[in-house]
């Protein structure tokens, strides 16, 4: 059973989203107790490998309880091989980026939905809200 605790609200809007993963997270103590209490952010926040490992950053959590730690630190995803293999081919062969969706609990760990996705142009997210709105008032008229 899954429960979201934040979503990255801009990601659908400004990124065309072509595969999907579920990555665990290394975090610390405080960490944890902060995303708890639902005090997480992921706007702005992308991944990037750095030694055959995937990292995510500017994933901002709120310390706790005046704690002094660095609240966007780089924070280890933890996937099999295989998946980051696959994850840094597909990036290198189709130019993307990889950005997290959302992050929820799944069977009490924290988990961080991340996906493989290119940057849409201005034109086309006018062309993607037209669209809406057109399935929008033929809804609304039958």
């Amino acid at each position: 059973m899954q429960k979201i605790i934040a979503k990255n609200k801009f990601a659908k809007s400004d990124y065309e989203i072509l595969d999907k993963y579920v990555a665990g997270i290394e975090l610390q103590g405080w960490e944890v107790k902060s995303i708890r209490a639902n005090n997480v952010n992921l706007k702005n926040s992308f991944c990037s490998f750095k030694k055959h490992e995937l990292f995510v950053s500017n994933m901002h959590v709120s310390p706790w309880m005046l704690e002094k730690n660095d609240e966007f630190r780089a924070r280890k995803l933890l996937l099999h091989k295989n998946e980051l293999l696959r994850i840094l081919t597909k990036t290198e062969k189709f130019k993307c980026t990889i950005i997290p969706l959302s992050i929820f609990w799944l069977n009490g760990k924290i988990k961080l939905e991340i996906s493989i996705a290119k940057k849409r142009s201005k034109f086309d997210k006018r062309q993607i809200i037209k669209e809406n709105d057109d399935k929008r008032i033929i809804k609304n008229i039958f």
